[in-house]
């Protein structure tokens, strides 16, 4: 296995030569026969802007519904139940969602996650109602021991984000929330569902074949799985749709008719949930290199199940190793954020990040700047600071690796 990671690495790599990179999770490395087909791909075709009849336009349209589907059979995704949203990134899904949640009378109720990046976070802003929740509090919702509204609540809509797996540590959440919610909600207020996926599948499969567990809005970024392109998407389970249609705002393509002059008014796409969701022309090419992209990603790992396995070992031996690193006077050289190295043997529970803080020989912490300066002298690539989400037990000087 070494073996072929290292021929992988020459081949597929070049740019990590003499290069230590430690920051997948903020971004994967693209493969350079991807960069290549793409190129090829770019120059020796002619795509227009969809918006049109062309030829060109047409090709255009007929490449982005391919790649739309086969994105939700990336996913195990049935078309019948799910529809792709193509966004920027993960964040632009969330926002998607959250303009047609405040758009509604009456506004939202909103509660997110402990775990969530700020992403998340940043909704409450726009909700009446806002509320941060443990995992003991989703459990006690659940169960009906904990009433999800404060008061006030009859009759508006209601939402709870969280994240698949956590930024910070590499905690991975439960996926059976959503359908547990879902239920729990039942003849009450209902309770949708935001997941975002966006740091659990660049290492991990995301299964959606079972529509009734599924989370109602699912957002990701799909440079963290491929590395390029820099594209996201928001899959929307299609008996959730309705909710997201009530949105103000409308752009580009999403409307039939506009009428500004003597009346204003407008009609918009209904034909299905994409059309009337993506603002203006679609990143065309951003989309077709991300065809190419899973092709790639396939003929190179094969499956998400092996890439998994792979870098949950590599996080283990990295953890293990850290606790052994000691100074000159016995004392701790880490500060490490996940529970012990057996956590890193079950999947469904630990991502394959290594969360922890440097300590000097007295036990005070290192800063993340002071991490950097001594990094700098050898080409490295890592994480340092904050973390994108609040945690009470990290510092400043905390360095999150994957």
């Amino acid at each position: 296995m070494n073996e072929q990671v290292d021929l992988m690495r020459e081949r597929e790599y070049p740019m990590l030569k003499d290069e230590i990179y430690l920051d997948h999770a903020g971004t994967t490395l693209y493969a350079k026969s991807l960069m290549e087909r793409f190129a090829t791909e770019m120059i020796s075709n002619l795509y227009g802007n969809p918006h049109s009849a062309s030829p060109s336009s047409q090709a255009s349209t007929a490449r982005i519904d391919d790649v739309r589907i086969r994105v939700l059979e990336f996913f195990n995704a049935d078309p019948v139940d799910f529809d792709v949203v193509f966004v920027a990134n993960a964040t632009a899904g969330i926002k998607v969602v959250m303009d047609a949640f405040r758009s509604r009378d009456g506004g939202f109720t909103y509660g997110y996650h402990s775990d969530s990046h700020t992403s998340l976070v940043g909704v409450r802003e726009t909700a009446a109602e806002s509320f941060c929740l443990g995992s003991s509090n989703v459990e006690a919702i659940i169960s009906g021991s904990l009433p999800f509204f404060n008061g006030g609540g009859d009759g508006r809509l209601a939402l709870f984000a969280y994240p698949a797996q956590s930024n910070m540590n590499g905690r991975r959440l439960p996926l059976h929330w959503t359908g547990q919610l879902r239920t729990a909600s039942e003849g009450t207020s209902k309770i949708y569902t935001l997941l975002d996926a966006a740091a659990l599948v660049s290492t991990s499969k995301l299964d959606l074949s079972d529509v009734q567990n599924a989370p109602d809005f699912t957002v990701l970024s799909f440079n963290k799985i491929f590395g390029f392109p820099d594209l996201g998407a928001l899959i929307v389970r299609r008996d959730s749709a309705d909710v997201l249609q009530g949105r103000k705002y409308f752009g580009g393509g999403t409307v039939e008719t506009v009428a500004c002059i003597k009346e204003q008014w407008h009609e918009p796409k209904v034909e299905n949930i994409h059309a009337s969701l993506e603002d203006g022309t679609l990143p065309m090419h951003n989309i077709m290199a991300l065809g190419i992209a899973m092709d790639v990603h396939k003929e190179l790992y094969t499956s998400m199940d092996r890439i998994s396995e792979h870098t949950l070992s590599l996080a283990q031996k990295l953890y293990s190793n850290l606790r052994l690193l000691k100074h000159a006077n016995g004392a701790d050289v880490c500060r490490l954020y996940v529970r012990d190295a057996n956590s890193f043997e079950d999947n469904s529970t630990q991502g394959p990040i290594v969360t922890f803080n440097l300590m000097d020989s007295h036990g005070a912490w290192v800063s993340n700047t002071e991490v950097e300066k001594l990094a700098t002298p050898k080409p490295s690539t890592s994480r340092h600071g904050r973390s994108g989400e609040t945690s009470p037990q990290v510092t400043d000087a905390a360095a999150t690796t994957t």
